[in-house]
């Protein structure tokens, strides 16, 4: 029996339109709703695409109405850290309230399934570096605050008999989709492997390493990166999980092992065989020595098996993306 159709809110970004990808090569039906603050309505390549924004209830109704969705994938939100410090109130409104705005209508309309977005930062700064799904749940910046509201609601939502749900959280994503039909095309990106590959195409004067003076082997920070096609695979298993009867989980999305700032940008410089113009500065605040994820559990409950853990390929993906944006490729979308 065909499926029903697959809700992806901000399925135009960078992560969800990597999972819209790989739904449509599943053969599964989807319809992408992104108001394209952030997103490229050229980054999805399956299914349909509507206009607006997550917390727009009326849109919503509609959506629900015109289409049988069985699940939501919830991607749609702002993630930009320092800016969630400066501005919290943007992120409360953008991640929590229109979570609940979106919870609300799919539960009128009988979603059986969300999977959800989630992030390592409502972790804050474990002991030890690692966390695992038991680690205590303490985030420091509004962001990871704004994603954990809405874990809590799906928790209690499911509880009181509303949809099954499967949280992701995500740790340090990074990579582009290996072929180049689809990267990372956001403005302003801050995260390293992006930061990195575009100065290393003169699309930046060069990239900072803040911190030189941690506990790790060579004083800079230890993350878990994971490739994005990895990522989006995760949801598809999730997908699959949710749809066969498996009961609501919260799973963190990495390798389980991390690499330094300065094996990552020893490694594009390896890649784009030139030196990076690099700087040394203070430690930011709130900046973990290490956040790695424990990650035993989503290889057991979803049976996922990652296939690009490996840091040469992330860096090779995500620089041939860089520079079909440097070369001004229409192909990449590229930002104007």
């Amino acid at each position: 029996m065909k499926n029903n159709k697959i809700l992806v809110t901000g399925g135009a970004g960078y992560i969800g339109s990597h999972v819209v990808r790989q739904l449509g090569l599943a053969d599964e039906s989807v319809v992408t709703l992104d108001n394209l603050s952030t997103g490229f309505e050229a980054a999805v390549t399956n299914g349909d695409f509507v206009l607006g924004d997550t917390g727009d209830a009326a849109i919503l109704e509609r959506l629900f109405g015109e289409h049988d969705i069985d699940t939501v994938m919830h991607f749609a939100a702002h993630t930009v850290v320092p800016e969630s410090v400066s501005d919290p109130l943007k992120y409360y409104r953008n991640n929590t309230a229109s979570s609940r705005t979106l919870l609300e209508a799919a539960h009128k309309h009988g979603v059986k399934n969300i999977v959800f977005s989630s992030t390592a930062a409502v972790y804050g700064i474990p002991d030890g570096g690692r966390a695992s799904e038991d680690s205590t749940t303490q985030p420091i910046n509004p962001y990871g605050t704004s994603k954990l509201m809405t874990e809590w609601m799906l928790r209690d939502l499911a509880a009181a008999g509303g949809p099954n749900y499967v949280a992701l959280r995500y740790f340090n994503v990074a990579g582009c989709e290996p072929t180049g039909t689809i990267g990372q095309s956001t403005p302003k990106a801050t995260l390293l492997v992006k930061v990195a590959c575009e100065a290393a195409t003169g699309r930046r004067p060069g990239v900072s390493i803040f911190g030189t003076d941690y506990p790790t082997p060579d004083g800079t920070g230890l993350r878990d990166y994971i490739h994005v096609e990895d990522l989006a695979t995760a949801h598809l298993d999730a997908l699959n999980y949710l749809r066969a009867g498996g009961e609501s989980a919260v799973l963190n999305c990495g390798y389980g092992h991390g690499y330094s700032v300065r094996e990552v940008l020893a490694a594009v410089e390896v890649a784009n065989g030139a030196a990076l113009n690099v700087a040394e500065e203070p430690r930011r605040a709130g900046d973990p020595p290490e956040l790695i994820a424990v990650a035993d559990r989503i290889r057991d409950v979803l049976g996922w098996s990652p296939k690009y853990d490996d840091l040469d390929t992330i860096v090779r993906t995500a620089l041939a993306w860089e520079r079909k944006i440097a070369s001004r490729d229409p192909g990449a979308y590229w930002a104007k």
